[in-house]
């Protein structure tokens, strides 16, 4: 049996060899990304979502049915315990009972009359029954200069402190943010709709050969 052997002219240019369908591996990579995507929107969807409504329910919600309030500290008197924007939960205990070492928030006699989140450092009784007390901050070298009367029959003592959410509070009123929520919630929400209605399916072993 005898072989026969293509014989290559002389001065024409040897054969290359096929080159790579380059469509094949970019459509992998975009099948990928697609999966990567289809896989992590909805749980960033669900995690923004989830974070929304556990603020609303803290915020709006809880103080109706728990009667606790939530306020933000605004100064360092009280670090390291409760910082600049922390979100401090007060709740409504008799004035009889407050006593020393209690952070209690209450307005100052003095100037504006603002709150003030402080602890108690001492607590009389005034000539005229009503319970009066000294505060100070922690932070704080020196008691407060004023001697405060509780006033009523309730005072509110620091039950728990949520660290920073105070500045997400400030940044969500910003006006940007505010339209983006407005905005890009419906379409984040949209998106992920579609998202699970459209899953990227696997290629088959088929097509992968």
């Amino acid at each position: 049996m005898t072989a026969v052997l293509p014989v290559r002219r002389p001065g024409a240019a040897a054969q290359l060899p096929p080159a790579e369908d380059t469509r094949s591996t970019a459509g992998r990579l975009a099948g990928r990304a697609t999966q990567l995507l289809g896989r992590t929107a909805p749980w960033l969807v669900r995690g923004v979502v989830g974070l929304a409504v556990l603020v609303f329910l803290v915020l709006a919600v809880g103080p109706h049915l728990l009667g606790y309030r939530t306020m933000t500290m605004l100064t360092g008197s009280m670090s390291p315990e409760i910082d600049p924007g922390d979100v401090t939960i007060v709740t409504p205990i008799a004035v009889s009972d407050v006593t020393e070492g209690m952070v209690i928030t209450y307005h100052k006699p003095i100037d504006d009359r603002s709150l003030v989140t402080h602890r108690v450092v001492s607590v009389e009784t005034g000539p005229d029954g009503s319970i009066q007390v000294r505060t100070k901050g922690d932070a704080n070298e020196a008691i407060d200069p004023w001697t405060a009367s509780l006033q009523g029959d309730v005072a509110y003592e620091v039950r728990a402190v949520i660290p920073e959410l105070g500045h997400l509070i400030q940044l969500l009123r910003t006006p940007f943010i505010t339209q983006s929520l407005v905005y890009g919630a419906p379409a984040l929400l949209a998106g992920w709709l579609l998202l699970t209605i459209w899953r990227p399916t696997t290629p088959s072993k088929e097509e992968q050969a």
